[in-house]
């Protein structure tokens, strides 16, 4: 259900990045619920026209762009940020939402992985910023959201390569703030913890992998962890997301929104 307006985002346009996954998907829709336009990008072009199809029944005046990118690549990246340009206008709002997870204890953990996911979770995500941060620039306006996690706010076991992307990423957050909003242009973002996605759903897999205990054990014992008693929906993280895109968080400056449900209070 969305929570805002139907015109919270009039006349903006939105590139999300993940669009083919759990949070950048629901998102998308949101943003075409508020009256906005986007461009979505992933690396699965089936996932990414299913998304398309839904987004403009849901706002037929909504222009979808769709692109297929791996922001892993340089030229992706470059192609990504003028196609968006070219087919949907001017970038008013970036959600960073492309990630994966990997990694082992530190005893375990390959070199490969480690900078795989050192490279998709920051290096990439930075760099495609830096592409859209400087068509911002232009208009002297703009709002970015990068999705953390709770574990770029604490470390837990066996996660020193996801955890360590994730601090990175709000390191990034917060300084590159301190320069963006020079320009207008805000940079936040938000830490949820466990998500009813694929991904959270896969976390959450092999935990009780390791623990040999069924996945609806695991997730019961996640559940009574949190004091809400439940892991996170989707729509909420993307109703945070929209929030910080509209004008109503015009003074929220270089933040990290954690959705945890009450397991991380700091």
């Amino acid at each position: 259900m969305s929570i805002y307006d139907k015109d919270a985002l009039k006349d903006e346009h939105i590139l999300i990045t993940g669009a083919t996954g759990g949070i950048g998907y629901v998102t998308a829709i949101e943003v075409v619920k508020c009256g906005g336009h986007v461009t979505i990008t992933g690396r699965n072009e089936a996932k990414l026209q299913n998304l398309k199809q839904e987004c403009q029944s849901i706002n037929d005046q909504a222009r979808v762009n769709i692109i297929a990118a791996n922001i892993a690549k340089e030229q992706d990246r470059i192609n990504l940020v003028e196609k968006t340009v070219k087919h949907n206008g001017p970038i008013t709002g970036l959600v960073n939402s492309a990630g994966i997870v990997g990694g082992d204890t530190m005893e375990q953990i390959r070199e490969d992985d480690l900078r795989e996911v050192m490279d998709v979770n920051y290096t990439s995500t930075v760099l495609l910023t830096q592409l859209v941060y400087r068509e911002m620039i232009k208009k002297q306006k703009g709002s970015i959201v990068n999705i953390s996690s709770l574990s770029g706010l604490r470390g837990t076991y066996g996660n020193t390569a996801y955890s360590a992307s994730k601090f990175a990423l709000i390191g990034f957050t917060q300084s590159f703030a301190l320069e963006a909003i020079e320009h207008s242009i805000r940079v936040n973002a938000i830490c949820p913890g466990f998500v009813d996605t694929e991904m959270g759903r896969g976390a959450i897999e092999k935990k009780a992998k390791q623990e040999n205990r069924s996945y609806e054990k695991q997730l019961e014992i996640v559940n009574n962890g949190l004091p809400s008693k439940r892991i996170t929906d989707p729509e909420e993280v993307a109703n945070s997301i929209i929030f910080l895109l509209t004008d109503a968080a015009e003074n929220i400056v270089g933040e990290s929104m954690k959705i945890s449900g009450g397991s991380v209070m700091r």
